[in-house]
């Protein structure tokens, strides 16, 4: 399992600003960039998502910035993390286990952002083996075990460093 760079970014940034000596100042995203060596560009995508989910408030204007819209214990890394990751295709066939019932299939499709593949009988969109590999169940225990780890930890649980963090951020 490996997340993207912008889910990366996106936690970065959580801590960036969750770690400034003086909270009540605004941060902006040339100083999120600048110290993590990120392209602003980008980074401008994901602070805006940031801003649309609730974890970011933007403050308009001359001497306007960004922060936390939460608190550190009110962000749930796993939720956060199933919010911005794309997808969770771990491989080309990836869906639901056929041992699955419906109502348990159900569950995991809003649990975890899947793209679940249509099967005909007979006849698969990828690997000729899908209809009946038992791999998927594998991989999609898997994954629902890597979820639920980091559903048990908030931004305030990764913040019990923070004067090292601030040290190597704020230099």
């Amino acid at each position: 399992m490996r997340l993207t760079n912008y889910s990366d970014y996106a936690l970065r940034s959580l801590i960036y600003l969750a770690v400034r000596p003086d909270p009540s100042l605004l941060a902006n995203i040339s100083d999120i960039a600048d110290s993590y060596g990120i392209s602003k560009s980008h980074l401008t995508k994901i602070i805006h998502q940031l801003g649309q989910l609730g974890y970011i408030e933007s403050v308009r204007g001359k001497n306007g910035g960004i922060r936390l819209a939460r608190a550190p214990k009110d962000i749930n890394l796993g939720i956060l993390i199933k919010q911005i990751e794309p997808d969770f295709n771990l491989v080309e066939c990836f869906a639901v286990p056929a041992s699955h019932n419906d109502s348990e299939q159900g569950a995991h499709q809003t649990d975890l952002p899947v793209t679940f593949i249509e099967e005909k009988k007979n006849k698969s969109l990828g690997c000729v083996i899908s209809p009946a590999c038992q791999l998927k169940s594998v991989f999609f225990e898997a994954l629902t075990a890597f979820i639920n780890v980091l559903e048990r930890y908030t931004l305030a649980d990764i913040l019990n460093n923070e004067d090292e963090l601030a040290t190597l951020l704020f230099r």
